[in-house]
């Protein structure tokens, strides 16, 4: 039988674990009831499991058992993220999320099942492994970087020499076709960064704004700069975003207030870019503070990297794709998304690539349906086996190939 045949026969089994993920999804970097449904899917398999010290990971490691001629023992790391979201789910679901204020609205649950399913297709052909894979269940994704935890813990070593190659694959609840898969070699995700700014000036009476310093003008101002920054300093193809997307100042409207502050998000698609904007933002930002005659406190974190995905390795995932699923369903996708993702602290260290699975519900238009992150965002099940069967392909072609 196929790979793919065999991981159909899991359809019932992964389904029945990711829904009871979804039921009870838990938040950053400490998964207990998560760790322990993953522990409990994956007993009885040959692996050798340790679980993480400062989180809730589980890193599996599989030996194959296929000779090999020079005496390597090469690997392949396969990661699934795990947590879920502070979102009220409002999708009527029966399996819906039973703990109120929290929602695996990104999928992860799927995530997770795929990953348990490739480690139960590998281990039935274990034989056929020319090296290692390494399983790498992932909490804290969703902004608390728990990649580069694991990674200081040593999940890249795991098998006892650095994996040589990476996947990790991501589902997808809008833009694509149930079953579509997608990459593309080099920026494959954005940078992210995260900004505070508090302008400090002078309180006082509204009906007399000279005998104060108001921090709310100078914040407005510089709200307007930043969009004029990007436009006017970044080359047009290699841009960034700047969002403000948070406000606050003052209590009441004839009170000039002490501080004003915004919340702002970063993305940028290369270094060089990632450079000039954080450059810009602060000079902005500073320069207009500096002004109106108020000052300005900056808290600039640089969240997640660029996420690059190996030329080849995106090109060999993609062509494994189409091998498994044929052409029809298979994108090499022409620009990057605006979304950023922690498996780039994977990828600076060991090639791969960053893979996306369509799984939008039979019945919603993909163009349309709810996007991840969102309470009513909904994922099928039937694409389980899909994302099953290709993590497991991957792993046993590039060992065959390392």
């Amino acid at each position: 039988m196929s790979v793919c045949d065999d991981a159909a026969d899991l359809r019932e089994e992964l389904t029945e674990l990711r829904r009871a993920l979804h039921r009870e999804p838990e938040l950053g970097l400490d998964l207990p009831r998560t760790q322990e449904k993953v522990l409990a899917a994956l007993d009885g398999l040959p692996l050798e499991i340790t679980t993480g010290k400062g989180l809730s990971s589980v890193t599996a490691v599989l030996r194959g058992g296929a000779a090999r001629t020079d005496g390597r023992r090469p690997a392949v790391l396969l990661r699934g993220d795990m947590d879920a979201l502070p979102v009220q789910e409002d999708t009527g679901l029966d399996y819906a999320s039973a703990i109120p204020g929290r929602m695996h609205a990104c999928g992860h649950d799927l995530h997770v099942a795929g990953l348990v399913g490739a480690a139960r297709l590998l281990a039935a052909r274990r034989d056929e492994l020319a090296g290692d894979v390494v399983l790498m269940f992932q909490p804290g994704e969703e902004g608390m970087g728990g990649a580069k935890i694991m990674i200081d813990e040593g999940v890249l070593d795991a098998a006892g020499e650095r994996a040589v190659a990476a996947y990790a694959l991501h589902v997808f609840s809008t833009g694509l076709p149930q079953g579509t898969v997608v990459s593309r070699g080099g920026t494959a995700m954005a940078a992210s960064d995260a900004v505070t700014v508090v302008v400090r000036g002078k309180g006082g009476h509204g009906s007399s704004p000279h005998g104060a310093k108001d921090p709310v003008p100078a914040l407005a101002a510089m709200v307007g700069a930043l969009q004029t920054m990007v436009t006017r300093e970044l080359d047009i193809f290699d841009p960034a975003v700047v969002t403000v997307g948070s406000v606050h100042a003052g209590t009441a409207g004839n009170v000039i207030p002490e501080t004003a502050s915004m919340d702002i998000t970063v993305r940028s698609f290369s270094e060089e870019a990632h450079r000039k904007v954080r450059a810009g933002v602060e000079r902005t930002v500073r320069g207009i503070a500096a002004a109106h005659g108020v000052e300005a406190d900056i808290d600039y974190v640089e969240q997640y990297p660029v996420t690059v995905n190996a030329a080849d390795e995106a090109a060999f995932a993609l062509g494994t794709a189409r091998d498994l699923f044929g052409d029809a369903r298979v994108v090499d996708v022409p620009r990057p998304m605006a979304g950023s993702e922690d498996f780039s602290f994977v990828l600076q260290q060991v090639p791969g690539a960053f893979i996306g699975l369509g799984a939008c519900p039979a019945g919603r238009e993909p163009a349309t349906a709810p996007m991840n992150h969102s309470p009513q965002a909904a994922y099928d099940d039937a694409v389980l086996p899909d994302a099953a069967a290709l993590l497991a392909e991957l792993a046993t072609r590039r060992l065959g190939d390392a």
